[in-house]
């Protein structure tokens, strides 16, 4: 029987808030905050354009578990749509695909956000991770097929204009899971008959963090290695060379070294659960529910019934489960 490998790195748990500067994409995102931790695992909850910045959490160890909660969480964007050209990715990454020497009003695009506002149906762009027929939209368009993607059902909470130009306006939208802001570009260029794509995109919040949670690349890498970066250029994602070295340095001769500046700037796990109830438990039941056993919830103000809840033991995370009948029962439990 095959012997399984030890796990590599470290098993640290919590959500890393990354202000994602424009250029790195989300997969290699991930992967640096997984090397400056030397965590086992992470993960992040909602993939952001390589052409976006802004918030990017990312989970490490047992936060992992906490993803589908961040994902379904209401998120807030700012972006700018340059009115006059359609391209093919919907932003400035494609070819111009449509041209027009119209220019909207700001009356006119104030007009028209009603239309973008509540409930909607929305055609993802051709340029998405939306698989048709077992393949990737964008893997078909770069092959240059024209995919039909079916519209499907999204939900837009709030739609503002910040700042209008002659060829350019700025929004806000706050909308849930699905969405795809390129998409409202396109749509409202082709309501107006002026075309429109995004010239620029930042994600500011993903629900329940904020952005007094953001860390940056630099600060990720100054509290990890001692660097300290005085530009405030979020848009240059080259590894420091001092850093590199001092990594592989470590590595070599496997000099300990300390985590304790950047594991303080990581958010608790149990932060990502707050939309759900929040259920104190004694040692014992923590110890019996870590064991998969069901446990009575007591107290005054204990729900009886809930179809998900969050049981924590002194502050800590101890698992997400289902009451019934005044009984929790956990169905994912998270290391002590």
């Amino acid at each position: 029987m095959a012997r399984r490998g030890k796990k590599k790195g470290r098993p640290i748990s919590g959500w890393l808030i990354l202000d994602k500067p424009v250029g790195m994409g989300s997969t290699e995102a991930v992967s640096k905050i997984k090397w400056l931790f030397q965590a086992e695992k992470a993960g992040h909850a909602g993939t952001l354009d390589p052409l976006a910045s802004g918030m990017l959490p990312i989970a490490l160890g047992e936060a992992t578990k906490t993803v589908p909660y961040v994902q379904d969480g209401a998120k807030i964007y700012r972006f700018t749509v340059a009115w006059g050209q359609e391209r093919s990715t919907d932003d400035l990454e494609g070819p111009v695909t449509k041209e027009s020497d119209l220019r909207p009003s700001e009356t006119e695009v104030r007009a028209l956000l009603p239309k973008y506002t509540g409930v909607i149906m929305q055609t993802p762009p051709q340029f998405s991770a939306i698989k048709i027929a077992g393949e990737r939209a964008y893997d078909l368009a770069r092959d240059g097929a024209t995919v039909d993607i079916p519209a499907r059902e999204i939900e837009i909470g709030r739609l503002d204009v910040v700042e209008h130009r002659a060829d350019h306006t700025v929004f806000e939208v706050e909308c849930g899971k699905g969405t795809y802001v390129r998409s409202l570009a396109r749509d409202m260029g082709r309501d107006m008959g002026c075309f429109g794509h995004i010239s620029e995109l930042r994600r500011v919040e993903v629900e329940p963090f904020t952005p007094e949670d953001f860390v940056t690349i630099a600060e990720l890498e100054a509290a990890r290695f001692g660097v300290h970066d005085d530009s405030t250029d979020t848009t240059d994602v080259t590894d420091t060379a001092e850093a590199a070295d001092t990594a592989e340095a470590a590595d070599k001769v496997e000099v300990p070294i300390d985590f304790d500046a950047i594991d303080a700037l990581l958010v608790d796990t149990s932060a990502a659960l707050d939309c759900l109830p929040q259920i104190a438990i004694s040692d014992d039941a923590a110890t019996k529910i870590r064991l998969g056993n069901p446990v009575i919830i007591r107290g005054r103000d204990a729900p009886v019934e809930a179809e998900e809840a969050c049981a924590t033991a002194r502050g800590k995370l101890v698992a997400i489960g289902a009451i019934e009948q005044g009984m929790f029962k956990p169905k994912r439990v998270f290391a002590g």
